[in-house]
Order: structure tokens, then C-alpha cells, then sequence
């Protein structure tokens, strides 16, 4: 006789169906697992990729980071420059990863050819931002420093507005003209810079040379300060670009002072022209008095009239020896000097008015 119990059909049915059930959820929990074990892959492929991957930069395209901004608002900058397709997260990872994330640096950073996210993070990290040139030339006015500081990129522009006195107080220089005050050179600025920090580092550059130089003057020169030295520099500086005349003419023109002639230099008059100079200079230019006239006036005019040199400088304080008192323009880029006004004549006739005929 059969004593095993017997179990319903329903009950049955119902183990059953729960048989299936588990199967199906195992079944589908090993597809959920393989569907994150391929998403997990893709991720790290994709994500391998974006940090090893060149970015997309236009040629000179840069990035900015403000003064102060957060992480997040680094990430959206960085995806707003549209460097890359890959999603915000991945500059998050890759920065996490890198343990740079609190600490990268405000400033504008250069995108060369072939920089990686890597690359760029490790350069945000560093502070390695991108430094820009501007070049103050010899020989220019005030007025041609400030059109090169007002063409220079992601320069902050505060000089208009300000004053002579106000520039004057900005920068500590010793008058309220500034003509001829900062040393001709290149200086780097990086973003958040203005012109008027170009120019305070120029004149500190110009009192340096002249605290170092003008101990070291020769004796016999009759210069009264450092500030009159950049006057006679600048109108040497605008007589000649051969660097050997340099000394020459600084020497023609100290011997002069010494002896109560005047100057008689052309460039100063141009200068006290100003804006009615058309590009040449006639008589009545040279018997109109201004106070820039050396034809009308003796001694120095009363400031630089561009930006000296250091080799202007230099030739100022150790000019050359000699008898010459005049010198004239042969015509190509050089001068003949001369020690009479008779010899002078003569080489006005040949270099000047001989080539007129």
C-alpha cells in the first residue's frame, strides 16, 4: 500500500511556476551583470580613450579660468570650449583620479596641437598659464607704447581716463609727462594683467639701468641728473639707428652744450610739431618757436621726446671723443661729421643740397 502523500494538482502547478520564476530571475540577473560587465568595459574603453585621445583645438584657441571659480565651473568651461564629445563626467574622473581637482590654477592656458586632457590638467595643476608679449620698440612716443598696449591680447586697458598726475602717482615717476620713462624691451603678462602693470615694470626697468649706469658716467659730461642723460639719450636715439654713430652723436652734441650752442636737432622740433608734422620738415618748421625747437632755443628740451635705448643710454654717458660739432645725412642710414661750420657747409652741399640738384 502506497503511503507517500499526495499532493494536490494546484500545488503543483504552483511549485512549478515558482521554478520558473527563479530561473528567470537568475537568468536575468546574469544579463543585468553582463550588460554592467559591458557597459563597465565600454566606460573604461571610452574613458581610456578620451584621456590618451589629442583634443579638438582650433588653431590659438586658449582656455580661461576665472580668479576664484570653482571645479564644476571649470568642468562647464572646459566643455563649453568644446575640446571634446565626452561627457562632463570624465574631466571629473580624470581630475579625481589625478588629485588635482581642488587645486587648479585661475589663468588662461595654451592649447598647442596634439594636448591631451592629461596634458591640460596637469598644466591647470602646475599653473603653467600661458604667457603673452608685448614689445616696446626705441624710439617711440608714449603715444605709439599705448597703441601697442591697446592692440595686445587679453591685455586690461586703464590707462585711458587717467591723467598725467594719476599716471604719475600709479607709477611713482618722477614727472607728470611720461615720455621716454620705460625701457625699450619685451615683457611677458598673463591674463588679469592691464597696461598700466606693463608699464610700471618698464620704468622700474628704466630706473634700474640708470641707477646702475649713472655712477659709472664719465666726468666730463654735462649732465646735471639721470633725468636729463634720457633727454640727450632720446635725441640721439632719433638722430641714428647705426649703433657705432651712437657715441659720435652724443659726443657732438655734449660739446655743443658745453659751449652754449644750441642743438639744433631735427627730431626734437618734429616733436614739438605734434600733430601738424605731415612727414617733412621745412624752414619756417625750423624758425617757429616751440619749447621742443633746439633750433630757437638752447640747452635740452624739456623732456624726452621718445623712448631711449639702452645703447642711446649708454652712448650718452660715455660719449666719444673728439672735435666734431656738426654732422649731416649722407643718405644712407649714416653721417658725415664735421668739426668746422665751413666743413659742415661743404657736406650740406654734397650729401644735401648736391643730390637736390
Amino acid at each position: 500500500m502506497d503511503t507517500r502523500p499526495v499532493t494536490p494538482h494546484c500545488l503543483r502547478r504552483h511549485h512549478a511556476s515558482g521554478r520558473v520564476l527563479r530561473r528567470l530571475l537568475a537568468t536575468l540577473s546574469v544579463l543585468i551583470l553582463l550588460a554592467a560587465l559591458v557597459a563597465a568595459a565600454w566606460f573604461a574603453l571610452d574613458y581610456m580613450h578620451f584621456i590618451r585621445a589629442p583634443l579638438a583645438v582650433r588653431p590659438g584657441q586658449t582656455v580661461e579660468i576665472a580668479q576664484g571659480e570653482g571645479f564644476r565651473g571649470i568642468v562647464h568651461d572646459l566643455e563649453s570650449a568644446r575640446l571634446s564629445a565626452a561627457p562632463p563626467l570624465y574631466w571629473r574622473v580624470l581630475a579625481w583620479r589625478l588629485g588635482v581637482a581642488s587645486r587648479l590654477h585661475a589663468g588662461e592656458y595654451a592649447l598647442p596641437s596634439g594636448i591631451t586632457p592629461v596634458a591640460l590638467l596637469d598644466n591647470m595643476a602646475a599653473g603653467r598659464v600661458l604667457h603673452r608679449r608685448v614689445t616696446l620698440v626705441e624710439g617711440w612716443t608714449f603715444s605709439e607704447v599705448r597703441a601697442a598696449l591697446d592692440r595686445a591680447p587679453k591685455l586690461k586697458h586703464r590707462l585711458d581716463g587717467l591723467s598725467g598726475a594719476q599716471l604719475q602717482a600709479d607709477l611713482g615717476l618722477p614727472v607728470a609727462v611720461p615720455e621716454g620713462l620705460f625701457m625699450p624691451d619685451t615683457y611677458d603678462y598673463v591674463l588679469g594683467m592691464s597696461d598700466v602693470d606693463v608699464l610700471k615694470r618698464a620704468h622700474q626697468a628704466m630706473q634700474a639701468f640708470l641707477a646702475q649706469q649713472w655712477p659709472e658716467r664719465d666726468s666730463s659730461i654735462p649732465l646735471q641728473d639721470p633725468y636729463q642723460a634720457l633727454i640727450l639719450a632720446s635725441l640721439v636715439e632719433k638722430e641714428t639707428a647705426v649703433p657705432a654713430e651712437r657715441p659720435e652723436i652724443a659726443g657732438v652734441f655734449e660739446r655743443r652744450l658745453k659751449l652754449g650752442m644750441k642743438l639744433e636737432t631735427d627730431p626734437s622740433v618734429i616733436y614739438g610739431m605734434g600733430a601738424t608734422y605731415a612727414g617733412k620738415i621745412h624752414k619756417i618748421d625750423l624758425e617757429t618757436d616751440t619749447p621742443y625747437n633746439t633750433y630757437t632755443r638752447a640747452g635740452l628740451p624739456p623732456t624726452p621726446i621718445a623712448l631711449p635705448g639702452r645703447a642711446a643710454i649708454l652712448a650718452v654717458l660715455h660719449p666719444a671723443a673728439g672735435d666734431a660739432l656738426y654732422f649731416v645725412a649722407r643718405g644712407d642710414g649714416t653721417h658725415q661729421f664735421s668739426a668746422t661750420l665751413a666743413e659742415h657747409n661743404a657736406a650740406v652741399q654734397k650729401y644735401i643740397l648736391g643730390k637736390k640738384r
